[in-house]
């Protein structure tokens, strides 16, 4: 196990080395002068050079990348442009509403959709089988930002049982907290749990046919311990692996959600930063998005050797 752990941790660094000369070079990818495009219409030429030398685009591409590269292992993603803030510290302020968001919909996605993939294999062919794979091709068909706007008209605008938009810190309770997220998750979490469900109906069905389970169902063993204790266990592998794949969804998705529910998260703040050609703060949180994907796909592939003791890498 921990020559595994010790490979894998290995396998993260060329990984975010070349996720992090992307996300520098997201700057130069822009068509144009990027320092014109900051300064706007109205710069003068002036104005511009000083926002070149402050990008530094007035050095070579390498230099740059090394003295950024230096920096980001110190903690250091920069300042923004137009607030003058360390994006660390706006980063900071944002974190709370997209990690509670994401937290909510994972759980959320997680115990709806396992329950419902092993329903269905269950019944297989069956009118319950047809309604959740349904409602699995609509989940994935429907626009996010669709199921955002019909999701608060019905549930915040016509029965006001939920707020609309914003979102209350958990520091002023747990009700409150708990409330603002529930149409923002709803939301994020439809094409997670169509995600999940198809995946763990199509490996429950393999399993199903599987001898032990015969055996097991021969020996008058309860369906539920059929399914949930024999079955379940031996196909968590793939279900583990499209939930970890799935983070990618949440971290695209709450850009979108938290815009539709107006939500200062970090989605938010990258939308933000994109019309304003904030550079810094772009990098700063693309930066935070991959490696948290990394981390993620780390703590999956740990995990596969609790799931399954048989597999060694």
């Amino acid at each position: 196990m921990f020559g595994f752990l010790v490979k894998r941790v290995l396998a993260v660094i060329p990984v975010m080395a070349v996720v992090g000369l992307f996300v520098f070079s997201l700057l130069f990818l822009a068509p144009g002068d990027p320092a014109a495009l900051i300064a706007g219409d109205q710069a003068s030429p002036a104005d511009i050079e000083r926002i070149r030398a402050s990008l530094g685009l007035d050095r070579p591409f390498l230099v740059r990348f090394g003295e950024w590269a230096w920096r980001i292992l110190h903690g250091d993603l920069g300042t923004s442009i137009f607030t003058n803030l360390p994006v660390t510290t706006m980063i900071g302020q944002r974190v709370q509403p997209t990690v509670s968001l994401m937290l909510v919909t994972l759980v959320f996605a997680v115990l709806v959709a396992v329950p419902l993939g092993v329903l269905a294999a269950w019944k297989a062919g069956r009118l319950v089988d047809r309604l959740v794979m349904g409602g699995a091709v609509l989940g994935f068909s429907v626009p996010v930002f669709v199921v955002g706007y019909l999701l608060a008209y019905v549930f915040a605008l016509e029965l006001g049982w939920l707020p609309a938009q914003g979102y209350t810190p958990i520091e002023q309770g747990i009700g409150p907290w708990f409330a603002s997220l529930i149409l923002p998750a709803l939301t994020l979490g439809l094409v997670y749990i169509a995600l999940i469900a198809r995946v763990t109906r199509a490996t429950m069905l393999d399993v199903l046919q599987q001898d032990y389970v015969r055996t097991a169902r021969a020996k008058g063993v309860a369906q539920g311990q059929v399914l949930f204790v024999h079955a379940l266990k031996n196909a968590a592998v793939p279900i583990v692996t499209v939930i970890g794949i799935g983070i990618a969804l949440l971290i695209g998705g709450a850009v979108v959600t938290e815009t539709v529910f107006a939500i200062p998260g970090l989605g938010r703040l990258t939308v933000d930063a994109i019309l304003r050609r904030d550079y810094p703060v772009i990098q700063g949180v693309v930066l935070l998005f991959s490696f948290t994907y990394v981390l993620v796909n780390l703590a999956i592939d740990v995990l596969y050797t609790l799931i399954d003791p048989r597999i060694r890498y």
